[in-house]
């Protein structure tokens, strides 16, 4: 193969970003992903005849997200509408008391990390020993960040927190339906693992199918992966390890159960299982209205599940929603799949957080390591992190310094 302008490894969001952004400067470019598609961490399959997002699903801060301009002019339809997250429908174990009670909760929560941050800088020490209200935001975090707030930076949470917008909307087709249509045209090589970089006047990258040499590259993988040592560098680039072993993906998964009477329940459905507890699912259900329920789990409990494989998932979901919705609804669901983004091996979790005292870490991550070599994904945003709208901006931060310097 001829020496390339630019080898990206890594085709998710970002990669797919900064490929099409030098592509548009004229760089001769190749896309390297070791799995056998594009997206990443985004990714849309089909279940029973419609499009589920096993990863990514939302247009976070849809209103300043590049996205959304890119979906609509390659004719997606953008549901605007307001998703059901942040509403508890009625059900059989909580009154709508119990329901603005825990959300309150909450946003005491938020703004206790704004008036009186942690001197420790771990969201966790803002509760009182005991505070009945833990498990609910311990829940919450799980979702939102992966993880419960004992490993959580409260400045690194509140910067997202502060940044992102209410409007968050959706795809009819699948976000990763989107990603990979973006990435659909960029020179790839995908199924090709990166083993080792060699770094200095020019790149040269030992991959699974042979050596791949450009005068420069950008790394979108995964912080899990980087910190792994799973891709050598030669020089090595000790800070940039160090400041992603600061930045773990935690676990986020989703459970799809189908329906055998969608009509039982109204569609844009939403509840979590338990208030009181940190080890619980939001169940969404018939987003669309389409016949499909999603089960979204996260932190120490999605591990554990994660672990004890589907049908312990499977059971765990099923076990809530008989709680919730009485024997004779949920009799007729049916498991459809189970994601499992923490044994995904060319990835390892589902979207960083900074650990306790770490926040700085996003910048390390994301500063160049020369003019031939930065790194760009989700981890390197300064404020949009956990999203594809981070993953996508960075993507094209990195093709901007590449691109001055070659």
């Amino acid at each position: 193969m001829d020496r390339l302008d630019v080898a990206v490894i890594g085709g998710g969001a970002a990669g797919i970003a900064a490929a099409r952004s030098l592509i548009e400067r004229g760089k001769s470019v190749l896309l390297i992903e070791a799995l056998p598609r594009l997206g990443g961490r985004a990714r849309t399959e089909t279940l029973n005849g419609v499009p589920v997002d096993f990863g990514c699903e939302w247009l976070h801060s849809a209103e300043r997200n590049p996205l959304t301009a890119l979906a609509e002019r390659n004719g997606f339809i953008v549901d605007r509408g307001e998703s059901a997250w942040q509403k508890q429908s009625p059900n059989l174990i909580y009154v709508a008391e119990d329901r603005q009670r825990a959300w309150n909760s909450y946003e005491r929560f938020v703004q206790k990390l704004h008036d009186e941050p942690p001197p420790s800088d771990r969201a966790a020490d803002v509760f009182a020993e005991g505070d009945p209200c833990r498990g609910y935001v311990d829940a919450l975090s799980s979702f939102i960040n992966g993880t419960e707030t004992d490993n959580l930076s409260a400045r690194d949470f509140l910067t997202y927190d502060d940044a992102a917008s209410d409007n968050n909307w959706r795809l009819e087709r699948g976000y990763g339906t989107l990603i990979s249509k973006l990435g659909a045209d960029v020179p790839a090589s995908i199924e090709t693992s990166v083993t080792r970089i060699s770094h200095g006047r020019e790149v040269e990258l030992e991959t699974s199918r042979g050596t791949i040499r450009a005068k420069a590259a950008i790394v979108t993988v995964s912080t899990t992966v980087l910190a792994s040592g799973a891709i050598r560098f030669s020089p090595a680039i000790d800070d940039h390890f160090h400041a992603a072993s600061l930045l773990p993906l935690g676990i986020a998964d989703k459970v799809f159960l189908s329906m055998a009477d969608p009509q039982a329940i109204p569609a844009e459905t939403h509840f979590i299982g338990r208030l009181d507890r940190a080890g619980t699912a939001s169940h969404y259900i018939r987003p669309f209205g389409r016949p499909v329920i999603e089960c979204y789990l996260g932190g120490k409990l999605a591990r554990e599940l994660e672990n004890a494989g589907s049908s312990a998932a499977e059971s765990f979901v099923l076990g809530e929603l008989r709680e919730l919705l009485g024997s004779d609804v949920v009799r007729g669901f049916k498991f459809a799949a189970f994601t499992r983004w923490g044994h995904e091996p060319t990835i390892g979790g589902s979207y960083s957080h900074a650990l306790p005292g770490h926040a700085a870490a996003r910048s390390a991550l994301a500063k160049p390591v020369s003019e031939r070599l930065c790194f760009a994904g989700e981890a390197c945003s300064p404020r949009d992190f956990s999203t594809a709208l981070g993953a996508w901006q960075s993507g094209i931060t990195a093709a901007d310094w590449i691109a001055c310097n070659l």
